[in-house]
């Protein structure tokens, strides 16, 4: 493993808290633990800049500064400019104001192909398009495995679709679907491309430049940061698209798609998120190489969550009474890992708890994909282990042993 997990760990105040000692966290996908670099500039702007920003006076000067620098740097980190960083209040918001302009472009018989796949909030709002006309094409997953076909999507695209929603990896299957290959697909054929990274951005924030992608939404508080949805955006594609905001504000490219006041403290904390994969790379040194401190954060910790996800994955194939939701391979998955078995996954959840183990049940809202996959999403739903590049391989052992016992 190319990360020493107690140096990595040191960087998260939460694994001295003593409430959580000896708490196992596997509930990583519904949001991570926060990094201290986050924690410190939040800290910083309570205290010295809680005033409004981009005015003529020092504190104000600073707070409006510090907000700047997190769009700079989360830029950095998806190797785009800075004009392609929106922010709002969750992703969910994000992904239906995003919806709603897009409804103000499209026309009736214009095609959208979502998938079923994703967490409803990738889904849901391009669904609604279609009370205003817009045709609606699903692009299905395979009922046993949960696999995107490539070839299902060829056989949807044609002249009239305008846009695909798809994610970088589902909040239930866990497999890395080519985001690439896929916006390559969608330009071919005139459309743009949205991807939900959500379950994707924890375990490395991507190149969208090699990606392709002309819109990346992911949530920040699952990457280490505060509780903002973020928004990639092509920018000549943002300026495209109807003013969501303030009319007064039409030609400040900050507030046309993100309507919603913004919580200043919090966009100036993201900024953290830069810094704190700066400092995964400078752990992993030499072990990992990328053009880049974030690329090689990204390689670095993929390599850990694969090495994890092994033992975790090959116990599982030990099992006939589970089916393994995604794929077995832990380099084609995310260590997103659902379980489905005779007992309600919540049920599971409870009992793992009593061992120290956090984990959770449920639908995870993915209602359409769980229907799809033949199991309830209401009564039954899945168990779901979730984990980044900061579990240790002891709280995996932990998990495997708790497991045994209680399935």
């Amino acid at each position: 493993m190319p990360l020493d997990p107690a140096r990595i760990r040191a960087l998260f105040p939460a694994f001295a808290e003593p409430n959580l000692v000896g708490q196992a966290f596997f509930e990583n996908a519904g949001g991570s633990y926060t990094a201290q670099p986050v924690l410190d500039r939040l800290d910083r702007f309570y205290r010295a800049s809680k005033v409004q920003p981009y005015g003529v006076y020092a504190a104000s000067i600073e707070a409006g500064e510090a907000m700047n620098l997190a769009y700079e740097r989360l830029a950095q980190a998806f190797n785009v400019t800075s004009d392609w960083i929106h922010f709002g209040p969750s992703t969910s918001a994000n992904t239906y104001v995003l919806a709603h302009a897009f409804a103000g472009r499209l026309a009736p018989g214009d095609a959208i192909i979502v998938t079923n796949q994703d967490h409803e909030a990738n889904s849901g709002a391009w669904r609604r398009l279609a009370e205003r006309g817009i045709e609606i094409r699903e692009w299905a997953v395979d009922a046993q495995t949960g696999h995107l076909s490539l070839a299902a999507l060829d056989a949807l695209l044609d002249g009239k679709v305008k846009l695909v929603a798809a994610p970088h990896c589902s909040n239930i299957v866990g497999e890395i679907n080519p985001v690439a290959e896929i916006a390559d697909k969608a330009h071919a054929a005139g459309a743009v491309l949205a991807v939900d990274g959500v379950s994707y951005a924890p375990h490395g924030i991507p190149d969208l430049q090699a990606l392709g992608a002309d819109i990346y939404l992911f949530s920040a508080y699952k990457v280490y940061g505060p509780h903002q949805g973020i928004m990639a955006i092509r920018p000549e594609l943002a300026a495209s698209l109807p003013n969501q905001g303030h009319y007064f504000n039409e030609a400040k490219p900050r507030y046309r798609l993100t309507p919603a006041g913004p919580d200043h403290a919090q966009i100036a904390a993201s900024a953290g998120i830069a810094d704190y994969l700066e400092q995964v790379a400078a752990i992993a040194g030499d072990a990992v190489q990328g053009p880049d401190p974030f690329r090689r954060a990204h390689a670095a910790m993929r390599a850990q969550e694969i090495a994890l996800a092994r033992p975790l994955l090959d116990f599982l194939r030990t099992r006939n009474d589970i089916r393994l939701i995604g794929p077995a391979d832990p380099e084609r998955r995310a260590p997103t890992i659902a379980l489905h078995h005779a007992e309600p996954g919540i049920e599971i959840a409870r009992r793992l708890a009593a061992r120290g183990i956090m984990a959770s049940g449920g639908n995870f809202y993915a209602v359409r994909l769980l229907e799809a996959l033949g199991i309830d999403p209401h009564h039954h739903g899945v168990l779901r282990l979730s984990f980044v590049h900061y579990t240790s391989p002891e709280e995996i052992q932990r998990l495997i042993d708790a497991l045994d016992a209680e399935l």
